[in-house]
């Protein structure tokens, strides 16, 4: 197995100091900022659509997309890129239906606005399941991903690649705040995406391009629309499952939403997620594709592909010369290390904003960026004190721990989207909601670890529905909970709702006291038809790869 020459170690080397250093540049430029918890947490509120929607791509591109998109794509072809596909579109409902209200609520997290819509309740629920999620699956996830990258494209120990990531993500993630980490995955996603279109260009030529690509796999593996009974993709999981998981990640998950929270007002936050919609219409071509080329050379013999979720770094180390090999180790990583940095930024904002300050509400501005920067070397301790048990993960429960989220995540989405659109839904329904969609999910997730030793029947067919089908169930659930419980119960006030319901909405009012600009008329116009490109763009996408 060939493993990295010095000339790509040097290229690694210097991309690690020019992270270092943008982070350091990022920070200094505003280091006044610092003081303040708006200026660490939010970046100062003033960065710019580019920049928000690059963060918004490379944030999200973490373990799933390197290993996962291309192993299943080698696997069964590009129905997985339906979930890349539906998030251009989710992010059209961040950018126009969620940022306004976000942003003149000027909120810090999303269980702050749960609080400002139902209670402080609903806050310390979603509050507790975010830290407790990000801890136990994004963090353990990305520096699994991380060392496992390592071991199979450098050659070196997995817990050395696991140990520099987490180091080095930490240092600029303490250093800087969020402003650092925004600026750093503005030049990851560049990294990120010239490697991935370097790994596609590469294979496809050695394949003979696009048509013989075709031509050397079945026809299947360019269709995204697979039966209702498909085990993994139904058509009807697609369509009515997806987008229920896709809006509580995309528009309501803090992981996502501070890249938004940090922009300089609306318009800027709205053509953010626009843009970051074109951005996420990539990983069908730079990380689907590049799984299916692996098969086509595979089968033909002209590539070694031990299994599905080795097919990017199967190509990787047999495509690529030299230095250009370095170049997208040092991308990929990039990929890894710009998630990482996300989560613990995201997290000790969390834990800044809706534990430390609604415990001690006399905390002073110096006292929360403290609090921010420590949090977040807490959590670099706990990322390595973890590396040594993950050994002790087998597969089936690993996989199990990730789909935690799936499963809590509907009632979260029932709660936001009712509660803007529908004044009438108060805090007791929000409630009731949410611990009815939690029970339910954790029941869920209980009965399929052992579903081996269930008998047939209703408790069977629970533990066994398509992950997809059970979020619809879930969120009808939980929506007929929602609403049923505030209609049984007293309403809110149009004074406790002010402005976070359509019905209650006053947009100047929103902007004078979040000291934003006002919308520009015309820049809202040219977002609308960048909006419409881009839902043409999907259709597009979808007619290309229909059987």
């Amino acid at each position: 197995m060939e493993y990295l020459a010095t000339l790509d170690w040097v290229l690694i080397g210097l991309y690690f100091l020019a992270i270092m250093g943008v982070a350091w540049w990022s920070a200094a430029r505003k280091e006044s900022t610092h003081a303040s918890s708006a200026g660490y947490f939010l970046a100062g509120r003033d960065v710019g659509w580019f920049v928000v929607g690059a963060a918004l791509f490379a944030s999200n591109i973490g373990s799933e997309h390197l290993v996962g998109l291309a192993g299943t794509g080698f696997g069964s072809g590009v129905a997985v890129g339906q979930f890349e596909v539906l998030a251009s579109l989710i992010l059209l409902i961040l950018g126009w239906l969620f940022v306004p209200f976000y942003i003149r609520s000027n909120v810090f997290t999303m269980p702050e606005f749960l609080e400002k819509r139902y209670s402080a309740g609903a806050r310390w629920y979603l509050a507790v399941i975010s830290i407790v999620g990000y801890v136990l699956t994004k963090i353990s996830v990305t520096l699994y991903a991380g060392g496992i990258v390592y071991e199979v494209l450098v050659g070196g120990s997995f817990w050395t690649g696991a140990l520099i990531i987490v180091l080095a993500t930490g240092a600029y993630t303490v250093l800087g705040g969020l402003r650092a980490v925004l600026y750093t995955e503005l030049m990851q996603m560049f990294m990120l995406v010239g490697g991935a279109v370097l790994v596609t260009l590469i294979g496809l030529g050695k394949l003979g391009g696009w048509g013989a690509l075709q031509t050397s796999v079945e026809a299947s593996f360019f269709d995204m629309w697979h039966p209702m009974t498909d085990p993994a993709f139904p058509w009807t999981g697609i369509l009515f499952g997806a987008p229920i998981l896709g809006v509580w990640y995309w528009c309501t998950d803090q992981f996502i939403v501070q890249r938004v929270l940090s922009a300089h007002g609306i318009d800027q936050a709205r053509r953010g997620t626009i843009f970051g919609g074109y951005l996420k219409l990539l990983p069908l071509f730079i990380f689907v594709v590049p799984g299916i080329v692996a098969r086509a050379l595979s089968d033909s013999g002209q590539l070694v592909v031990e299994k599905a979720d080795h097919a990017l770094p199967a190509m990787i180390q047999g495509l690529l010369p030299a230095g250009i090999r370095g170049l997208v180790v040092a991308g990929f990583l990039a990929a890894l290390m710009s998630s990482l940095a996300a989560v613990f930024n995201s997290c000790s904002t969390l834990i800044t904003w809706d534990v430390y300050r609604k415990l001690r509400p006399e905390a002073s501005e110096k006292q929360l960026v403290l609090v921010g920067k420590m949090s977040t070397a807490v959590l670099v301790v706990f990322g390595l004190a973890w590396i040594p048990f993950m050994q002790y993960i087998s597969s089936q429960v690993y996989v199990y721990m990730q789909s935690v989220q799936a499963y809590i995540s509907p009632p979260i989405a029932a709660v936001f989207l009712f509660g803007i659109f529908w004044r009438r839904v108060n805090s007791t329904g929000a409630m009731a909601s949410l611990l009815t969609g939690f029970v339910l999910g954790m029941s869920r997730l209980v009965l399929e670890l052992n579903k081996g030793s269930i008998e047939s029947g209703a408790v069977q067919w629970f533990a066994s529905i398509n992950f997809l089908h059970f979020a619809i169930l879930l969120f009808a659930i939980c929506t007929a909970v929602l609403v049923v419980v505030s209609l049984l119960t007293p309403a809110q006030s149009d004074e406790e709702l002010a402005g976070l319901t359509f019905a209650t909405a006053d947009a100047a009012a929103g902007e004078a006291e979040a000291g934003l600009p006002e919308p520009d008329p015309a820049w809202r116009r040219k977002d609308f038809w960048l909006s419409m490109g881009l839902i043409a763009c999907v259709i597009l996408v979808w007619l290309s790869f229909t059987g």
